[in-house]
């Protein structure tokens, strides 16, 4: 697919991201705004959302979900199906530091002019190696 197709999405929080506490018990999470940019085709976007981040026990590990509650900026040009195709890291906290990867599938329809973007979920693995609380936060 030609460059000008893709859009690649990188976050960049400027708030605290969101945070997710992982423990023997239920993990606890709060929804925060994060200031995310994106790199596009007609130039660099950004837009402010509020980010959820879940986990999951799967196994020995975590599927890690972030979810953007809301549509965000717009384009002022048709994006074309699958010229969307979003993906994110996650900062380990607490008793681990590190990255997650997540990504999502690419926009499935085009998404008309002018219209708010709605990201996908992106989701991701995570695979404790210490014990203790680890937090999650919407990274670079």
């Amino acid at each position: 697919m030609p460059n000008h197709k893709r859009t690649t999405l990188a976050l960049a929080a400027a708030l605290a991201g969101p945070i997710v506490v992982v423990g023997a018990s239920a993990a606890y999470a709060e929804v925060v705004d994060v200031n995310y940019q994106c790199v596009t085709p007609i130039g660099p976007k950004g837009a402010v959302s509020p980010i959820d981040i879940k986990s999951v026990r799967s196994g020995d590990g975590y599927k890690l979900t972030m979810s953007f509650q809301k549509g965000v900026s717009s384009s002022p040009v048709e994006l074309g199906k699958g010229a969307m195709n979003p993906s994110a890291v996650i900062e380990l906290g607490g008793a681990e530091t590190g990255k997650v990867q997540v990504s999502g599938p690419a926009n499935a329809e085009a998404i008309p002019a002018n219209t708010p973007i709605k990201i996908s979920d992106l989701s991701g693995t995570y695979t404790p190696k210490k014990s203790g609380k680890v937090t999650f936060t919407a990274g670079v």
